[in-house]
């Protein structure tokens, strides 16, 4: 989450370049070294420290920062078993733009199922209803897989992290 203010356009492509134009390659080999490098306390203070920083990716816009912010917060809440609310506003701007495209980018595949938000007015997809809420679904689409509990429907344990 921090990479956007901490590595310049140049590191980031250098970076893009090692991993062979793989993003979620370079993503995940940036963030294990950095996880290596700095303490728990220093990445959380990165995170405080630029709270106000207005990085924008190199593509998608403000929505796409949203979404950067939204999904990676969700990905540390759920792993960790927090409760964290995202305003309705902020999820509609990125369930709306949930399509085709963002399905292959994240490898998501949802084929032959219908995705059904419990807690607002929002459904994605056609086929076996998988019902969950609507940040959880959120995740589904962006390519995540959540722990038990999450989902009810049939196509459920298709996205259940497997066991640690």
């Amino acid at each position: 989450m921090t990479m956007g203010f901490r590595y310049s356009l140049t590191k980031m492509a250098w970076e893009l370049i090692r991993a062979r134009g793989g993003l979620h390659r370079m993503t995940d080999r940036c963030a294990r070294k950095d996880a290596a490098t700095h303490s728990t306390r220093e990445l959380a203070a990165l995170l405080g420290d630029n709270a106000d920083h207005p990085w924008m990716p190199p593509v998608g816009g403000i929505e796409a920062a949203l979404g950067h912010d939204v999904i990676h917060g969700l990905d540390i809440t759920v792993a960790l078993g927090l409760g964290r609310q995202v305003p309705e506003d902020r999820l509609r701007i990125l369930l709306e733009g949930v399509d085709a495209k963002t399905l292959k980018f994240f490898r998501a595949d949802l084929g032959g199922i219908e995705l059904r938000a419990n807690d607002l007015d929002w459904s994605f997809g056609t086929g076996t209803p998988l019902h969950g809420t609507a940040p959880d679904l959120l995740l589904v689409a962006y390519g995540r897989r959540l722990p038990p509990g999450h989902f009810s429907g049939e196509p459920g344990d298709r996205f259940l992290a497997p066991r640690a």
